[in-house]
């Protein structure tokens, strides 16, 4: 495909943003030494893209909000890519990517290419990994939003060394992603649900359709909610949950432990299942930080007989994994591609 020049800066997306010039670690080179990529991290409300230098540096990361198109919301977020592309190629021209990453919520199909689903973003069967292509007029390495973010947790952040790893994001609902024997493992685009297991037969019927969901019992959002159907008090999140819990209010002490044994139960069955070294935690309720990881170690330490025990890990890259996670995935993709027979190099 061939190379797009260089847009001038009148191309630039007049989307509202935030940026922040020099990005996660634009000093310390996170991502070390490589082909220069763009990335694009796309959520359900806002997006994240930056272009990472040969040096690893993640520069003019900035947050966009995420165009929701009536008409073909692929389509809508594709052009919206493609004009933050030009922005950053207009800022950085003397940094020339060879490919970029975009990574998406939902179910994805990443060797079709293809967005499956996503209820938020409102698209189905999305050839979102063509459209990208020919926008940008790049190679793309089209992902999962949350197995990007468990890849760099694995490559760059508080699970490197281990070689089976799970890694849980825990906010307003629960996503996972696996990493098996060093590799991100998708499961045709199904696997890392750990929000959708089943964490109790006779709970609340969960947005998806399905009973007892383990994020309406333990994510950050269930934890407020059932608190406040309990005690008739409204809460603004989680930490004022497990603040009142700490002062003495026996409903918020219940709704807590209710989401912490929920957590261990389903981290239990995964244990024997996977058998994973380690176990990173990150999104809203890692943040509470001991008053989560230590009742949740010894409570799945309790479900435990023969079986490998994990190691609990507090998340390291915060709300920029699955934007490094991208980098990466359009890095090795770059790799993969230099490498073939006839590749320019």
């Amino acid at each position: 495909m061939p190379p797009v020049p260089d847009p001038s800066p009148a191309a630039a997306s007049t989307a509202p943003a935030t940026t922040r010039p020099g990005g996660p670690a634009s000093s310390t080179a996170p991502l070390g030494p490589g082909e220069a990529v763009l990335a694009f991290d796309v959520g359900g409300t806002d997006m994240k893209s930056a272009l990472v230098d040969r040096h690893g540096r993640v520069l003019g990361l900035r947050r966009t909000p995420t165009p929701l198109g009536d008409g073909d919301p692929a389509a809508a977020v594709v052009s919206a890519l493609a004009e933050l592309a030009a922005a950053h190629r207009a800022r950085h021209r003397d940094v020339r990517p060879v490919a970029a990453g975009v990574s998406v919520p939902g179910l994805v199909d990443e060797r079709a290419g293809v967005g499956i689903f996503a209820s938020n973003l409102g698209w189905r069967d999305a050839p979102i990994r063509d459209l990208a292509e020919r926008a940008l007029g790049l190679p793309v390495a089209f992902g999962h939003d949350v197995r990007a973010a468990g890849d760099a947790e694995h490559r760059l952040g508080a699970a490197r060394g281990y070689g089976d790893v799970v890694v849980l994001a825990i906010g307003t609902g629960i996503a996972g992603a696996l990493v098996l024997g060093g590799h991100p493992y998708a499961g045709g685009g199904y696997a890392g649900e750990l929000g959708h297991a089943l964490g109790d037969p006779g709970g609340e019927r969960c947005p998806c359709g399905a009973r007892g969901c383990l994020e309406t019992i333990a994510s950050a959002g269930a934890v407020a909610r059932r608190y406040t159907a309990a005690s008739g008090i409204a809460v603004a999140g989680a930490r004022e949950v497990l603040a009142a819990a700490e002062a003495g209010d026996a409903d918020a002490a219940r709704v807590w432990d209710d989401a912490v044994r929920a957590l261990a139960e389903a981290l239990a069955r995964l244990v024997a299942t996977v058998a994973p070294e380690a176990v990173v935690i990150g999104g809203g309720l890692a943040q509470a930080g001991p008053a989560l990881f230590e009742p949740l170690r010894q409570r799945l330490d309790g479900l435990l007989s023969f079986h490998r025990r994990p190691v609990l890990l507090q998340a390291q890259l915060g709300d920029d994994a699955g934007l490094l996670g991208t980098a990466l995935a359009a890095r090795d993709l770059a790799n993969h591609d230099a490498s073939q027979p006839g590749a320019e190099r």
